[in-house]
């Protein structure tokens, strides 16, 4: 592990939706493209609810702002399986200010251990009560990941997309 980011970010003005996972798992930072294990559910999952018009494959990640998706990770300097994950991997505040520097639509946390982690409290999968920085609408989603399939369930996703829609 160094200070440098795993996966770049992919951020920019004007997105619906910024997905934040945990951290890169060890497929996608061997790679260089967020959610490339191959049981991970993400891009399958951000097609079956409209939010691309095709199914991209990781290594198409940047290929997202046109469709007004943006990706980060709450721990940006690690990767591999989130069980080595530290407190101190964690960088909620940095989280924060590129959301309030970037304003999207919505923030969207792939998975509670992301979302925990960022509001240093358990949270409930769903909109959540208070928006960020005003504009910013949250939304904790069941992950993606393979590791977390005893976990699974697309209608938070689903709903996600229909908000997104409206």
């Amino acid at each position: 592990m160094s200070d440098a980011h795993v996966l770049p970010d992919v951020l920019a003005e004007g997105l619906k939706v910024v997905f934040c996972g945990t951290a890169a798992g060890a497929r996608s930072a061997q790679v260089g493209a967020y959610y490339a294990g191959r049981g991970n559910k993400f891009w399958r999952t951000i097609f079956e609810i409209g939010l691309t018009p095709s199914l991209l494959e990781a290594g198409e990640f940047r290929l997202l702002p046109q469709y007004g998706i943006g990706l980060t990770d709450i721990a940006k300097t690690y990767s591999g399986a989130d069980k080595g994950l530290r407190r101190t991997h964690f960088d909620a505040e940095s989280l924060r200010l590129k959301i309030e520097k970037f304003a999207p639509t919505v923030l969207a946390f792939n998975g509670k251990k992301a979302a925990r982690s960022f509001y240093a409290t358990d949270v409930l999968y769903g909109q959540q009560p208070e928006k960020l920085a005003v504009l910013t609408t949250v939304f904790v989603l069941p992950s993606t990941s393979g590791a977390a399939s005893g976990f699974w369930d697309i209608n938070q996703w689903r709903i996600l997309g229909e908000y997104l829609m409206d």
